[in-house]
């Protein structure tokens, strides 16, 4: 092959490789963070202040990473009068963890209302469920186990009503009392859901701890990113 003809052939691949870049379609920008699994807890056990004390550690820990221009909510099912479901203040979706990935589009995806949402299921699990910084959080093959996460909830996202403390008494209490927790992970000995797995054996940090997690919430972003 002479000169003239291998000059032309590269010029041509030349060519070629510009019009395909040209014409290649761009990515979509990276979904904003709108939901995470808190890096730290309160460490005053089930006591959070109640649901207003948990949303704002939700909302400092996303202000911190860069995410305050929306409103957070933990997801915490209450009982007793004005009994509020988890599912009713976090939102209607969709939700992204730390890095873009989805976690549910909807609030039915994500309890899995339908046999055929139920039968898949929602994206938190080991790998998706991240910390406000894109972190892995602790799972039950991990050292120290932390993959209880505080929700006072049943699997639908709803409260209680039979009577009992599953809510650590509306998370005010670090003493007395028991809350329902979820496994992140969703591995463990019990059902493995990740909203309803089993209650505590406490409302104490060193009860939460021996259950097997630290006092963690999970937070939702109940609103579009203020510009």
């Amino acid at each position: 092959m002479n000169k003239q003809i291998f000059g032309a052939l590269a010029l041509a691949m030349v060519c070629s490789s510009v019009t395909f870049a040209q014409q290649a379609p761009a990515q979509p920008p990276a979904q904003p963070m709108s939901f995470f699994v808190t890096s730290k807890s309160k460490g005053d056990g089930g006591n959070y202040g109640g649901l207003a004390g948990a949303d704002q550690w939700c909302q400092n820990l996303a202000a911190a990473a860069g995410a305050g221009n929306r409103t957070w909510h933990a997801y915490l099912s209450t009982q007793g009068p004005n009994a509020v479901n988890a599912r009713d203040r976090i939102g209607s979706g969709p939700w992204y963890n730390a890095k873009g990935q989805p976690i549910a589009k909807t609030l039915s995806e994500l309890h899995g209302d339908t046999l055929d949402e139920a039968r898949l299921g929602n994206a938190i699990n080991q790998t998706m469920a991240l910390d406000e910084k894109g972190g892995l959080m602790k799972g039950s093959r991990d050292t120290p186990n932390q993959h209880d996460i505080l929700t006072g909830s049943l699997p639908d996202g709803r409260t209680y009503n039979d009577g009992k403390d599953h809510t650590c008494n509306n998370y005010t209490s670090n003493t007395t009392g028991n809350v329902q927790l979820g496994h992140f992970d969703r591995s463990g000995l019990t059902n493995g859901s990740w909203n309803s797995a089993h209650p505590s054996r406490g409302c104490t940090q060193p009860n939460l701890i021996e259950s097997g997690g630290a006092g963690y919430l999970y937070c939702f972003a109940i609103d579009a990113p203020q510009r």
